[in-house]
């Protein structure tokens, strides 16, 4: 018998369209995990080139350097794949402690910048810093790398601590352009004040909570591996 012009199709059954979605979003999520999984080992090893690099670039005198994890006020010799607050000591070619790396992260225009500064242990300045994430506003936000007068900041950005060493003993602060009067003071970038903002408070945040760890543990870094 033939089925008239006009007859409505049937249709799918709900339990039929709902096994069908089902094994679409099963497939997506599979190969959501595969792509993961895949990329996993290549990100990682991106971020830790990236690092490797910026421990360099903010301590130049640096040949060599090791990698130690935070535990409570000490420090404890590891690896790039441990997990924790990491700090890389570099040293000279002789062996000298140089200086140390410490990572800072805070919230910019947009995003989470992440930045690796150096920390001399000699004059107890902040000796610079390289950025290893940000998706800031490029011209703006992006400044903070390039800006003369910004890195100027960096040339000795005064971290000493308190008497009983558990601080600094002035918070590193971010102030207007063209005002900066003490050496513990970043001058903002016109025109990028959110993130030079930013970049004052990570460095204090972390100054605050880690440099009195490393001139604990002093002794312990000038060794070495000797």
């Amino acid at each position: 018998m033939s089925t008239p012009e006009n007859q409505v199709p049937e249709l799918p059954s709900s339990t039929k369209l709902i096994m069908t979605l089902a094994t679409v979003a099963m497939i997506s999520g599979l190969l959501v995990v595969m792509v993961y999984e895949f990329t996993k080992p290549i990100i990682a090893e991106n971020q830790r080139l990236a690092t490797e690099r910026a421990i360099f670039k903010v301590l130049p005198l640096a040949k060599k350097r090791l990698t130690y994890v935070v535990d409570q006020d000490k420090l404890v010799l590891a690896d790039d794949k441990t997990v924790g607050e990491l700090i890389y000591a570099g040293y000279d070619k002789h062996n000298n402690l140089v200086g140390v790396a410490i990572n800072a992260a805070a919230q910019g225009y947009q995003d989470i910048v992440k930045i690796l500064y150096g920390y001399n242990q000699d004059n107890s300045c902040i000796i610079g810093f390289d950025v290893l994430k940000s998706t800031e506003t490029p011209g703006f936000g992006t400044k903070i790398t390039t800006d003369e007068g910004f890195l100027a900041n960096f040339k000795c950005l005064d971290a000493q601590l308190n008497m009983p060493q558990s601080a600094l003993a002035n918070a590193i602060t971010t102030v207007r352009h063209g005002t900066k009067k003490h050496a513990w003071q970043i001058d903002a970038i016109s025109g990028s004040t959110i993130t030079s903002n930013a970049v004052g408070r990570m460095l204090n945040k972390s100054a605050q909570k880690l440099l009195p760890v490393v001139v604990k543990n002093l002794d312990l870094l000038k060794q070495g591996q000797q």
